[in-house]
């Protein structure tokens, strides 16, 4: 290949937890290929689980999955996108599944081989460092480097005029917050949202109930520093769960006997349990995440029947994100979804750090910033 960029990524090999600053080889793009040179990574809760061992993905393997930038070449049979168009990339999906023929990309049914094995779905990649083949294409783009191989399916483009260091999260964590509650609760203005979790997700959630003009919006959440961030954010009432006697009857309470609308983000059981002990009639919760693969939770059955409770397992917020991306885009341009307030910006060279205070919650949200 002609003008060889110079790649660096943050490789995690094997064993590590840290990630070692490489520089990459290309090989050739492939028909369906986009380059992507990124401007800004967010990191999320999911690459944490996977470079702490989560799933043994193969190594040597380049994470980050809420990369945004600017087109720098496309295959043959791209038309999507051309470059020099800003882009937020998203997660893969096959185009081809009963699942994304109608509509519903989250739920493909190649969404795990096709975001977690790092490879492209004919197991090939496109960076290798001295000979040696390095995953590339996490959640279809491997963005912790300062340039990216997607797939053209998983890369959407945004407006000209938007912040793009800023908005690579909307490609996983804040899609999936405010699309649990725009694309699946659907609240109408004056319904009560309750959301367990005030991390990146949660607040995201936070901010679409606003959106929607959910009332009350109640957030429970042990940290104080964002309890506060979600009442700036437009949450009525806050809850410390630590040592709270009943929180499901003082949910209750200020919803007037129950909440319509559930986010958890905290896949903890018992805490779903109380989250689902606090519905109102017909109520409905979405569950985003679990603790681990073994997590489960016991249900009183017809107590769920009567009350006709609604209970939703979500993925990447069931989005459509060629369509929800530009909606969300639109939203932070008229100051109607303020991410910013959740962001943290770090160099790409800090990114060991950036890793580090997300886990131990010193950023909601950090972005690495490409030079």
């Amino acid at each position: 290949m002609t003008d060889m960029p110079n790649i660096l990524a943050a490789v995690f090999n094997e064993g590590a937890t840290e990630a070692k600053m490489t520089r990459m080889t290309l090989g050739e793009l492939h028909p369906d290929d986009v380059l992507v040179r990124i401007v800004g990574a967010g990191i999320c809760h999911t690459d944490l689980t996977c470079r702490n061992g989560f799933m043994a993905l193969p190594r040597p393997i380049i994470l980050g999955h809420e990369g945004s930038g600017i087109v720098e070449r496309a295959g043959s049979a791209v038309t999507s996108v051309a470059p020099g168009d800003p882009v937020v990339m998203t997660f893969f999906a096959c185009g081809e599944c009963p699942r994304c023929i109608s509509g519903e990309p989250a739920y493909c049914a190649q969404f795990f081989p096709g975001n977690f094995s790092a490879r492209r779905m004919d197991g090939t990649t496109a960076l290798s460092c001295e000979g040696v083949e390095v995953g590339a294409h996490f959640f279809g783009q491997s963005s912790f480097a300062n340039y990216s191989v997607a797939n053209y399916r998983n890369v959407v483009k945004i407006r000209a005029d938007a912040p793009l260091e800023l908005i690579g999260p909307l490609g996983c964590g804040i899609q999936t917050g405010a699309g649990s509650v725009m694309n699946v609760l659907k609240p109408k203005p004056g319904e009560s949202l309750a959301v367990f979790g005030a991390g990146g997700v949660g607040l995201s959630a936070v901010m679409a109930g606003v959106v929607e003009g959910c009332d009350p919006i109640i957030v429970v959440e042990p940290n104080a520093t964002r309890r506060a961030l979600a009442l700036e954010l437009g949450a009525h009432h806050v809850i410390d769960p630590i040592g709270h006697a009943d929180l499901v009857a003082t949910i209750k309470e200020l919803t007037g006997g129950g909440v319509y609308h559930v986010v958890d983000t905290c896949g903890i059981p018992a805490v779903v349990t109380q989250a689902i002990g606090a519905l109102a009639q017909h109520g409905q919760i979405v569950l985003l995440t679990g603790t681990s693969m073994e997590a489960a939770i016991t249900l009183p059955l017809i107590g769920l029947v009567g009350i006709g409770a609604r209970i939703y397992g979500v993925n990447e917020g069931s989005s459509v994100p060629q369509e929800f991306i530009p909606r969300l885009v639109d939203l932070i341009m008229d100051g109607r979804f303020p991410v910013e307030k959740l962001v943290k910006f770090y160099d790409f060279e800090q990114i060991n750090e950036a890793l580090e205070d997300q886990e131990h919650g010193k950023a909601i949200k950090p972005i690495l910033r490409m030079k």
